[in-house]
């Protein structure tokens, strides 16, 4: 335990202010132009950007991502921005559950229903230790936080470069299979930074995943923390992958064919404007985690709530000059790729 904990809090300093970002790589979300409604005839004010997600209405498509879990320092992140996702209506993910797995008592970082009785929250596991447990155990750490749904995030590239980390990634796709029949809450592959692509979404759907969080890059590089925290060997094939992954643009055009009910789009989304092209290639909801931790460290409460006003306000934006009323609508927006995107979208 004393290992998870020194690495979570590694994690939490890395993604405040260290140089953890993908460098040449981008979303590619530039690449993607919402076409001008120069007549809109719409009152602003009436601008409907809810969405549903797993039963539950969010007033705005926006989810703060997981991020962090088994430490005070992250509970009291996960506490914070949970009771914003509550105030304004968000989603909420919390980090990797297994810190509980190794020591129950680190329930307590996780548990967030006491400051957001009412969110859509998701619970978190590995697909690796998704795959070494059962479906009892698994079902059990969504219950002991009240979660909604179940994210069982996909980061081999980041288990590779991290001195810990996981070298055995055979069975996690079955794992995914058997927790989407088993489990009453819905199941959604996530992605860490490094996006999902087409074979990766159609082998999601042939074992029966519904949902997925394309979790692209472009964003935080969470090969970059690893070789941060890395020496020797590590580092240097840290470095020479930590531009490794397919741009978050990319990867939601490589998975809304594939017939997902839900598509969660998170990595490098860092705007309102992000928001709605990612909803206009398909997505059902947008989510951050670096930028939302970021702006709560900095800025405190406050400055978090600052933040998500800045989304908001760029988000109705958009709607309003694509003549979007709801974000069904921004989802039928004209859109045009260009540059890079337009190659991706040719090669997939």
């Amino acid at each position: 335990m004393a290992d998870i904990s020194s690495r979570k809090v590694d994690h939490l300093d890395l993604a405040t202010s260290g140089d953890v970002g993908f460098r040449s790589t981008s979303t590619l979300f530039e690449c993607v132009r919402l076409v001008h409604d120069s007549l809109p005839e719409i009152d602003v004010g009436a601008i409907d950007r809810s969405v549903r997600v797993f039963g539950k209405v969010l007033r705005a498509p926006l989810f703060v991502a997981g991020m962090t879990g088994g430490t005070d320092r992250a509970e009291r992140i996960n506490r914070e921005l949970a009771s914003i996702a509550e105030e304004r209506g968000y989603a909420f993910g919390v980090g990797s559950q297994r810190a509980m797995l190794k020591r129950p008592d680190a329930r307590a970082t996780y548990e967030i229903r006491s400051v957001a009785p009412t969110a859509l929250v998701f619970a978190n596991i590995g697909g690796v230790q998704a795959a070494a447990i059962d479906t009892d155990a698994v079902r059990a750490l969504v219950d002991q936080i009240g979660a909604d749904a179940l994210c069982v995030h996909l980061n081999p590239a980041q288990e590779i470069v991290q001195p810990e980390g996981d070298r055995d990634f055979r069975g996690v796709l079955d794992a995914l299979g058997r927790l989407s029949r088993e489990l009453s809450v819905p199941v959604v592959a996530k992605e860490t930074g490094c996006g999902i692509g087409a074979s990766a979404a159609r082998r999601l759907a042939e074992v029966g995943v519904r949902h997925v969080d394309v979790s692209g890059a472009g964003g935080t590089s969470w090969v970059a923390v690893e070789t941060a925290r890395a020496t020797g060997g590590l580092r240097d094939v840290g470095e020479t992958f930590r531009e490794w992954g397919i741009p978050t643009a990319a990867s939601l055009l490589a998975v809304t064919g594939v017939g997902f009910r839900t598509v969660l789009a998170s990595g490098g989304i860092a705007s309102g404007l992000d928001v709605a092209k990612a909803i206009a290639l398909g997505a059902t909801a947008a989510g951050m985690a670096r930028p939302a931790l970021q702006a709560l460290e900095t800025g405190g409460r406050a400055g978090a709530l600052a933040f998500f006003d800045r989304l908001e306000a760029e988000l109705t934006t958009a709607m309003l000059l694509t003549g979007s009323r709801t974000t069904d609508e921004l989802r039928r927006a004209p859109r045009v790729l260009v540059g890079e995107l337009a190659a991706w979208k040719a090669g997939a």
